[in-house]
């Protein structure tokens, strides 16, 4: 053993890699040495002679051990996660119109099965809280559902985010990480923002979807994962795809089954709904006047549920009155029909520059994102449209 002995070469075992196991075994051993062994990490102590029985014992009960230990550390790190996911209390989908009726309707036929579903609409119509309805509602619900925003990550980050990272694997991997897929198993996976991520990822994400398996960045260990596709996405795939931004096979897998959530200028039944589900959250007593109420209703909400929702707290927090005027709420609003109400009281030059982007708002929401289309709406070429868009800080 020169240089070392049995219990310097364990401390050197450890250190270097803490997930091995290490069973000594000495033909010298004391009580002392087998104390000072399982205090340096040692996960047993055996002194010759022994048995084969005894050996297979001894082993057979440092895989238990590890198993549970990997089964606690599983737990915990989907307990670190679900955590994040309850400290904002849990909403159902409100709704009465027609066009929300259908969605519901879908989610509640879709929900039993495990086909992958791909959610789209504009930003703020509520995908992230159709897809935990569908969990909710599924044979999964006793299992994690586990979110990824794919849009507010790097490459790197994503891929472990995804599918986790061994020690080592790269600068500042102080421990192994286990991703986002292997926390999910026998869950949900929610992919939201599913079209902001880039061809190499959509390779290694389609691979995962196919095969069921994976490698954590830096493993070779192959995982395989029972876990449940929920992506969500405000861009048209379709005209990625055709820009060859997005792959077609991706696509497929994703969008085995479609729904499309309504912007909320097309269910404005649901607006008073809402408002009260919001005063409801904040318990606020406030109620909205008919005439506010009315300018709510024909607001065109860019920012759809969202937007809304943030508007009633402004409103719950600097109303002076239990009843809160229509003329307390055109202040705040942006939009178009707003804008009357909006722009009184601002110089010429502002008043002028929030109403044209007011106007190139409205007529990217009515073209579905798609620049071309918004220009033809706008009356004005693609390259203006970019202009002010750069102009007004919509370029994305």
């Amino acid at each position: 053993m020169e240089p070392l002995d049995g219990l310097q070469l364990l401390k050197q075992v450890r250190q270097n890699h803490p997930q091995i196991e290490v069973i000594l075994v000495s033909a010298y051993g004391s009580v002392q040495d087998a104390v000072q062994a399982m205090r340096d990490g040692a996960a047993d102590f055996l002194t010759k002679p022994f048995s084969p029985d005894e050996l297979r014992i001894r082993v057979a009960n440092v895989l238990h051990r590890q198993e549970r230990e990997r089964k606690i550390n599983r737990l915990m790190e989907q307990n670190r996660f679900l955590a994040e996911e309850l400290s904002a209390e849990f909403s159902t989908m409100i709704g009465r119109s027609e066009e929300m009726r259908d969605v519901l309707q879908m989610i509640e036929r879709v929900a039993g099965e495990d086909s992958s579903i791909l959610i789209s609409g504009e930003s703020g119509t509520g995908k992230e809280l159709a897809a935990r309805a569908i969990h909710k509602h599924s044979k999964r619900s006793e299992n994690p559902f586990i979110r990824v925003n794919c849009a507010a990550l790097n490459d790197n980050l994503l891929e472990s985010e995804l599918f986790g990272h061994e020690k080592g694997a790269f600068t500042g991997a102080v421990r192994q990480k286990k991703g986002r897929f292997e926390l999910a198993d026998g869950g949900t996976l929610f992919l939201d923002e599913i079209g902001d991520i880039s061809p190499t990822m959509q390779v290694k994400l389609l691979r995962a979807l196919q095969e069921k398996e994976f490698e954590r960045v830096g493993g070779e260990e192959t995982i395989k994962v029972d876990v449940r596709i929920i992506a969500a996405s405000n861009k048209e795939l379709p005209e990625l795809i055709r820009r060859q931004k997005f792959r077609e096979d991706l696509y497929y897998r994703l969008n085995v089954i479609p729904i499309q959530l309504p912007p909320l200028r097309q269910r404005k039944d649901d607006i008073p709904l809402l408002v009260k589900h919001f005063m409801d959250k904040l318990h606020s007593a406030k109620k909205i006047d008919a005439a506010g109420m009315e300018l709510l209703q024909n607001y065109p909400w860019p920012g759809n549920i969202r937007e809304l929702e943030n508007l009633v707290e402004r409103l719950h927090v600097i109303s002076p009155q239990d009843k809160i005027p229509g003329a307390l709420i055109a202040r705040y609003l942006t939009g178009v029909n707003g804008a009357s109400a909006s722009y009184e009281n601002l110089p010429l030059e502002q008043a002028l520059f929030a109403f044209e982007k007011n106007l190139v708002q409205d007529a990217l929401k009515r073209a579905g994102g798609i620049k071309t289309r918004a220009a033809k709406l706008l009356g004005i070429g693609t390259s203006a449209l970019y202009y002010k868009l750069e102009k007004f800080g919509l370029l994305k």
